[in-house]
């Protein structure tokens, strides 16, 4: 808009400057033209002025935003950041926000902001359209595996905890406008719907209702809901009579109605199914016993599920020392966390200062986590996990290498043939889908150019305790281990055997508020033929006292 009013005030002036040559001054009825001329003049520049008065107001508002922020964030930018909304809505502020923000500079052609602004992008970390995007399908999934009320979230409130301020009516919108983009329509449907709850209340409007309601009734129509897609529609209409889209899709609506009435209207439960359609959504009974499902799994992320008491009763805790002297003063703290498979917790064997160095030298090295193809062995990204990663070895600190030697302790495996220390920070939403830490017999490219074998077993390091979410869980097990700072979890891979032992599949749940730190030592079959346990019946012989 302001572009046009600065090629309206070129134009007149064009224009001024053609009359001019035209001698007006030789006729008053030119000079009267000259008038009405001045008039639509003056009447274009005030707009012009108001349109640019209106751009500040609105750098100001966005500044304002930014710097409010940014107070709150500098108090305490790890509890800040560790919220995954005031994440969320940061990579927001700099991606969507920001674009408009470039646009309005833009539109004054200042080279100076715009040239700052271009170094800011290439020399320091931005985030890009697809981070926004991350992000947001972060939020959803945090919401589906904790079965976070949409209005609660929106309030910034992660099960009843207040944690950061309320999202506007634009934050939503851009929420239900990401997953459309996913093709997620049932997210769309409800962020829309809170976004036109809050259009309704809010005093300075932050997006277009009519925006709104074309999402809201094109994805509630991809829902199977027709009826109530034409009425978003018509509502649509009502405001924005000339909608070009609208109009079009009022039409295919209304068709497809009527074709509906001319089916047969099949009754519910005719055909004997659990699931009954309604409106084109079925209806989801959980399944919490399928080990292998994603119910138990989300379950267990919520801790609903608990252990019985009569498998309670059977887990002991010991201290370990075997032969060890130092391990005699002082011994390991060993906590049985299951029996078949056999889980472990070693309390107290990861110091502050051990993190500390760890964490420090594997964050310049970050990069997205990977997983390892099935069947080529090749290591890929994928959704089902969502961190950053980073690789240290034994000779880079004392530190690393005093990690690697408690392990052998803890253990009573060698490390000669163990991968190096995996150091892993989960972001927003970051989670790990059930998996085997094991190749199958089919995955005959795993570990190959390793040449050390099998994962015979995992220790898993917590290294940052977790506000909330972030538990590793068992399904088979129906298990949950939850993060404690300085811990570290102890597992089986393989059986006596050699055989895959596929009750240990398991799953880093996402981490709804705080930042997870993990780093894991996986240690391989070779050199342990005289180390491994005879059965895995009972706990192993080698991790009693």
């Amino acid at each position: 808009m302001l572009k046009c009013h600065t090629l309206i005030v070129i134009s007149l002036f064009l224009l001024l400057i053609q009359r001019c040559r035209c001698e007006v001054y030789t006729a008053m009825v030119d000079l009267e033209d000259l008038l009405d001329t001045e008039h639509v003049l003056i009447d274009t520049v005030e707009n012009y002025i108001k349109a640019e008065e209106q751009k500040i107001d609105l750098l100001k508002r966005y500044v304002a935003i930014y710097q409010r922020q940014q107070k709150k964030a500098r108090e305490d930018a790890q509890s800040y950041l560790s919220n995954p909304i005031n994440a969320y809505t940061l990579v927001k502020r700099l991606t969507a926000d920001w674009t408009q923000v470039e646009a309005l500079v833009n539109t004054n052609m200042n080279a100076d902001t715009l040239a700052n602004i271009s170094y800011v992008k290439q020399n320091m970390k931005f985030p890009t359209d697809e981070d926004l995007n991350g992000a947001a399908v972060a939020l959803m999934r945090l919401q589906d595996t904790y079965r976070l009320d949409t209005s609660s979230l929106a309030r910034g409130e992660l099960n009843g905890v207040k944690y950061s301020a309320e999202l506007s009516a634009a934050d939503c919108f851009e929420l239900g406008r990401q997953s459309y983009n996913n093709g997620d329509y049932y997210h769309t449907q409800l962020w829309m719907e809170e976004a036109g709850a809050r259009f309704k209340r809010e005093a300075n409007e932050t997006v277009d209702q009519s925006d709104i309601l074309e999402y809201l009734a094109f994805s509630i129509y991809k829902q199977g809901n027709v009826a109530l897609a034409l009425d978003l529609t018509n509502k649509l209409l009502e405001l924005t009579p000339t909608h070009s889209r609208a109009l079009g899709n009022k039409v295919y609506y209304q068709d497809q109605l009527k074709g509906q009435e001319n089916e047969t209207v099949k009754r519910k439960g005719d055909d004997e199914s659990e699931n009954i359609p309604i409106n084109g959504v079925k209806f989801y009974k959980p399944n919490y016993d399928d080990p292998f499902g994603k119910d138990l799994y989300e379950a267990l992320c919520r801790g609903e599920v608990s252990t019985p008491v009569e498998v309670q009763a059977k887990l002991k805790c010991r201290y370990l020392s075997r032969d060890n002297p130092f391990l005699k003063l002082a011994p390991f703290k060993v906590e049985e966390a299951h029996l078949e498979p056999d889980l472990f917790i070693f309390h107290d064997v990861m110091s502050d200062k051990e993190i500390e160095t760890i964490k420090r030298l594997a964050q310049p090295r970050f990069r997205r986590a990977t997983v390892q193809n099935s069947q080529t062995g090749a290591l890929e990204t994928a959704q089902y996990r969502i961190s950053k990663s980073a690789w240290l070895k034994n000779e880079e600190h004392k530190h690393i290498a005093d990690v690697a030697r408690r392990v052998e302790d803890m253990t009573g495996l060698s490390m000669e043939t163990a991968e190096e220390l995996q150091v892993v920070n989960y972001g927003i939403g970051g989670h790990y889908e059930p998996h085997f830490d094991f190749a199958r017999k089919e995955e005959t490219n795993a570990f190959q150019n390793l040449g050390t074998g099998n994962r015979i077993a995992t220790v898993l390091f917590y290294m940052s305790d977790v506000v909330q979410g972030g538990a590793t869980v068992f399904p088979m097990a129906r298990t949950a281990l939850w993060p404690k700072k300085g811990t570290a979890a102890f597992w089986f891979n393989l059986f006596p055997s050699g055989d895959g032992d596929k009750r240990t599949r398991h799953a880093a749940c996402p981490v709804l508020a705080g930042s997870k730190w993990v780093s894991n030592k996986w240690i391989h079959e070779r050199e342990q033929e005289f180390r491994r346990p005879c059965t895995t019946e009972r706990p192993p012989e080698h991790l009693t006292a």
